[in-house]
């Protein structure tokens, strides 16, 4: 359904991608990657990329940030102010909560949250694979949703790159001369690094609860709030 009136002045390519790019978010909550609609439209990544830039500079949509895969469709019509406060924030990959894995730089589509529960600048959001994280109801197949950030306080649930390679979601603590990185399940050992090894992506601000894990009680003693569930 188009609940734009068709007042925008749109090419036919241009149109038949913001129509693609509306329906994924009104039957699925998301919008798809590049890959995806990519393969979707039979069409190449690059030009997926260009047209979307065109949709950008017409105002029909707009891409947050550094992180300017996050698309949100922009309301054309009184009708829809109601939904300026819906945002699409960029889901970045996979990153493990238990050993760490290789950090994937592909996009991996967005998630529709709320702008007023999550109003922070250029939010991304990590998949957890894992359960070291789970008694802080960070559990496996849930997004977390992170403030981009290079530095973090004691007792701070963050994504941390290791060795500029791999990544992992921890609580940090800076010790005398390494950083302890501390799970939240009993069956995982905390592990020290030299602050070489590690770089600060972002401070988990939120968890989006995956639809097949089940939370146990939600426990956090950081400085900032784990919330959004």
């Amino acid at each position: 359904m188009d609940i734009y009136g068709g007042a925008m002045d749109l090419t036919k390519k241009q149109q038949l991608l913001f129509e693609y790019l509306q329906e994924s978010l009104e039957q699925e909550g998301r919008a798809p990657s590049l890959r995806q609609a990519a393969d979707d439209l039979g069409v190449s990544r690059n030009a997926v990329a260009q047209l979307i830039g065109q949709l950008e500079r017409k105002r029909v949509i707009e891409r947050e940030g550094h992180y300017s895969r996050s698309i949100r469709i922009l309301p054309q019509n009184p009708v829809v102010k109601g939904r300026e406060r819906v945002r699409e924030l960029p889901v970045v990959g996979r990153i493990t909560a238990g050993l760490p894995m290789y950090a994937q730089q592909e996009w991996d589509g967005s998630v529709v949250v709320d702008g007023e529960l999550f109003p922070g600048n250029n939010l991304f959001c990590l998949r957890i694979q894992g359960d070291s994280m789970q008694d802080a109801g960070i559990l496996d197949g849930d997004l977390v949703v992170c403030e981009p950030r290079q530095y973090a306080e004691n007792g701070e649930i963050v994504a941390v790159l290791i060795q500029e390679e791999e990544a992992t979601v921890k609580r940090f603590f800076l010790g005398s001369d390494y950083i302890e990185l501390r799970p939240e399940n009993k069956k995982f050992n905390p592990t020290r690094y030299p602050f070489s090894d590690l770089l600060v992506q972002g401070k988990v601000v939120g968890v989006i609860r995956s639809k097949c894990s089940q939370a146990p009680h939600l426990r956090t003693n950081a400085p900032g709030r784990i919330g959004g569930l």
